[in-house]
């Protein structure tokens, strides 16, 4: 079995379970819940963009979607979101790093 590095060196470590084992019951159950949600918003958001624009705008199935100009900013929102968070992250992995580099010398 291969020695794992320090930690602590500043670096992001991602520890993989061996080949072997298998998911726990608790790693499946948040993995269905996962796919299931996001089976979800896919099924939602293509009826809302995709299919909505060919119904009748009177018809009841239009109270249960937000107004067409929301398809837009929800995705550019969480774009946004995401890449604050891919940012902040980033950013303190350097500064982390940096500053055990610094202790080190």
């Amino acid at each position: 079995m291969p020695e794992r590095p320090e930690l602590g060196t500043g670096c992001v470590l991602l520890l993989r379970q061996n080949a072997g084992e298998m998911a726990t019951g608790t790693d499946q159950a948040v993995g269905f819940g996962l796919v299931a949600v996001s089976l979800i918003i896919f099924t939602y958001y293509t009826t809302w963009v995709i299919l909505l624009p060919f119904i009748d705008s009177q018809h009841v199935i239009h109270k249960y979607f937000l107004p067409r100009a929301y398809a837009v900013l929800l995705p550019l929102a969480a774009g946004l979101l995401l890449l604050l968070f891919v940012g902040l992250f980033i950013t303190y992995v350097m500064l982390k790093s940096q500053k055990l580099t610094k202790k080190a010398q």
